[in-house]
């Protein structure tokens, strides 16, 4: 088992209030969060955008495993993923993925096979209660 932590200090109300989120590794240390850079566009992140960032690098991962197991090496893949939250349901719905490839020796079918399994495999696809969606563009 793998464990790995972040920490989450809010102080104030919920729409004037502020807080902190640091990680384990420090990557993240006390950086600033709000209502206004989770609702708004302020300084600092939120949850929103943090998910994004783990389903991206996630997904990337995943996929270069696919594509080594198949037999390919990647020269670059790039993942995008948004992540949407409807504030009326208070509810993330959606993480879509943006992926452009470089991939020496791939077929479209092959790239968009393993692309798909990577998106339904990658653990935070897994622990995503919300539609997940994959465009893909192999780049010759």
């Amino acid at each position: 088992m793998i464990n790995r932590k972040a920490t989450a200090i809010w102080k104030g109300t919920g729409k004037e209030g502020s807080g902190t989120i640091s990680t384990q590794s420090t990557v993240l240390e006390n950086t600033q969060y709000s209502f206004n850079t989770r609702f708004a566009e302020g300084k600092g992140t939120n949850p929103e955008e943090l998910i994004a960032a783990a389903h991206a690098g996630c997904f990337a991962m995943k996929l270069s495993f696919e594509l080594n197991a198949a037999g390919f090496t990647a020269d670059e893949l790039n993942a995008t993923a948004t992540v949407s939250l409807d504030p009326n349901k208070g509810q993330v719905t959606k993480s879509a993925i943006d992926l452009k490839a470089t991939i020496p020796g791939i077929s479209e079918g092959q790239f968009k096979e393993i692309a798909e399994k990577a998106k339904k495999e990658c653990p935070i696809s897994q622990l995503l209660n919300a539609e997940l969606s994959l465009t893909t563009e192999l780049i010759a």
